[in-house]
């Protein structure tokens, strides 16, 4: 049975977070989890468990807006998007890192735009990704592109006028999302390399460019929002890091994966190679 503890983390800003900390019983190295838009920390418990049962002390995180870290009320709350990288993630970076033991970090589709804006990604010895990819419904299949555009164009800002935020909830995609979070991820979709392209945020290319961290990024070959061609166009920006791009077939009888697919039980093939790339990268480093 892994032991679990609730924790109050504050942002490097000072908003205060809800995090678990899954105990490894004999840590080899400590493991972060960056998850995806709208999706709480409960969703990555059984993943979480499982890397703790294998020796990685895992932490998981609530960022602000989002499960246990949001406000009362999210109509009139005011965030950045990218708080989520510049702020949540790297105090979690902060509290979980030891001078003992690697620190890794699993990504899911936000969490690898979110390892590249980090201003501590140095502190992390190796980045293992699900599920990233540009946003841009250009990548997607031609059914999923009228779909999502017509969530962008008619749905989102019906729901959005009426409530004051994005009520993501009611089309059973996840946790509700801030009014900033939505508007800032609406405007980066239109661009097929998403916010690299957007005219307002320069400098992000070069942020991503100082990465030097071994990265892995594995997308499904179903996954719909992200398939590897959309994975593609956001990771080139990871140009001077150590990088592997990992398609994955359903056909290896993993079932339909998509883009949530990845931290299923189904799926624990997947963590099983996710968690022996890390352990590669510590018999690297102690040279054995």
């Amino acid at each position: 049975m892994i032991q679990t503890e609730s924790l109050s983390l504050n942002a490097l800003d000072g908003y205060p977070l809800s995090a678990t900390l899954y105990r490894a019983p004999a840590p080899v190295a400590h493991l972060l989890i960056a998850g995806a838009t709208g999706v709480p920390q409960g969703f990555y418990r059984r993943f979480a468990e499982y890397a703790a049962s294998q020796g990685y002390s895992t932490l998981t995180l609530d960022y602000r807006g989002i499960g246990k870290s949001k406000p009362a009320e999210l109509r009139g709350f005011v965030m950045d998007y990218l708080d989520w990288a510049h702020f949540d993630l790297a105090a979690a970076v902060d509290l979980h890192k030891d001078p003992a033991l690697p620190l890794y970090m699993i990504g899911h589709s936000f969490g690898g735009h979110a390892f590249g804006l980090l201003p501590n990604h140095q502190q992390v010895a190796g980045f293992y990704t699900f599920g990233t990819g540009a946003g841009w419904h250009g990548w997607m299949p031609k059914a999923e592109q009228i779909k999502v555009l017509g969530m962008w164009h008619v749905v989102a800002p019906i729901l959005t006028r009426s409530k004051g935020y994005l009520a993501w909830s009611k089309l059973g995609m996840g946790e509700d999302l801030p009014m900033g979070v939505y508007k800032q991820w609406k405007r980066w979709c239109r661009y097929p390399r998403y916010f690299f392209q957007d005219p307002d945020m320069q400098g992000l290319a070069e942020r991503f460019g100082q990465v030097s961290t071994p990265i892995v990024a594995s997308n499904a070959l179903d996954d719909l929002w992200a398939p590897p061609a959309s994975r593609d166009a956001f990771m080139a920006a990871y140009r001077n890091a150590p990088y592997q791009a990992r398609d994955i077939d359903a056909k290896r009888g993993l079932g339909n994966i998509g883009h949530m697919g990845y931290f299923r039980p189904a799926a624990q093939s997947l963590w099983d190679e996710s968690l022996a790339w890390f352990a590669s990268l510590t018999a690297k480093t102690s040279g054995t």
